[in-house]
């Protein structure tokens, strides 16, 4: 079997002793050729340039970023491994891949020999393709607060902590209060939204947070959206939103979808798998069901 293994030699969990032993582990499943990503947005190339060779599986190893990127050049139905190399790695062990990248590596080698896959839905926001979540307000704007802090000199992304802190400094930036700024079509007015493809929407270290507990890879989107946040509920609200206690209460909750259509106000940040889109004024979230094969 011919099979493409792309690495993010930056991703915080990539190492030139683990990149090895993961090679020696997927190299007993056939003739393996290795890319290196160089810039962002190089493995959605990658990918897609493999796939016109004739690669016969794909075998990612990075961090969510990376993994985004590899489901962005995926134009055939390929099969797809995702082996994790970054500090959260949600993706793979969301598919119940071990946490350790050469176990990961032994497994997906195991899968590629037997031929055994799972399929699965994909979202799909304005065009761009994400694996496990998306979100309109202040997620989004908690990635781009981490962004903002640049990378380490070792290439890596801020870690966990980064995030829980940038979460903070934009509800403070708005005095913990946020009324309603967007319209969910068929719903109503919320003040963000989360669209979720699978649980957990994250994780914080080794704490699922599902958000969208009912969300399966095997269905459509679901969604969760506080109508509005305030000062006084504060934490309960991230709690019930972090624990996915949201099915009663002031939230707007979609299960299953095919479909979701966001307006905003006025344009917010938008983000998928935790990578910045920019600015949107409107947000239009599609499930690709059955889209995508995956080594597990």
């Amino acid at each position: 079997m011919k099979v493409a293994l792309v690495v993010n030699p930056f991703a915080t969990r990539v190492s030139g002793e683990r990149l090895e032993r993961v090679r020696d582990e997927l190299a007993r499943a056939g003739e393996l050729d290795v890319f290196l990503t160089q810039r962002p947005g190089h493995a959605t190339e990658l990918v897609a340039e493999a796939v016109r060779d004739g690669v016969e599986a794909i075998v990612v190893y990075s961090g969510d970023g990376g993994f985004n990127e590899a489901l962005n050049g995926l134009e055939a139905d390929v099969p797809i491994g995702f082996l994790p190399g970054g500090g959260t790695s949600v993706l793979s062990r969301a598919l119940g891949l071990p946490a350790d990248p050469v176990e990961a590596a032994r497994a997906v080698a195991g899968a590629l020999v037997d031929g055994r896959t799972r399929r699965i839905t994909v979202g799909c926001v304005n065009g761009r393709r994400f694996a496990f979540s998306a979100g309109v307000g202040l997620d989004a704007e908690a990635v781009r607060r981490v962004d903002a802090l640049g990378r380490r000199a070792d290439g890596r992304r801020p870690g966990d902590l980064a995030f829980a802190v940038a979460i903070v400094r934009a509800l403070a930036a708005n005095r913990g209060h946020l009324e309603p700024q967007l319209e969910i079509a068929g719903l109503g007015r919320a003040a963000l939204a989360f669209v979720a493809n699978g649980t957990p929407y994250t994780y914080a270290k080794r704490l699922p947070l599902p958000i969208a507990p009912e969300a399966r890879f095997e269905l459509g989107l679901d969604l969760v959206a506080p109508i509005r946040v305030r000062r006084r509920t504060l934490v309960g609200t991230a709690l019930r939103i972090l624990t996915g206690r949201v099915r009663h209460g002031p939230y707007l909750y979609g299960h299953d979808l095919d479909r979701v259509e966001i307006t905003c106000d006025s344009p917010m940040p938008l983000h998928a798998d935790g990578e910045d889109l920019g600015d949107v004024s409107e947000a239009v979230f599609e499930a690709e069901r059955a889209a995508v094969s995956v080594l597990v």
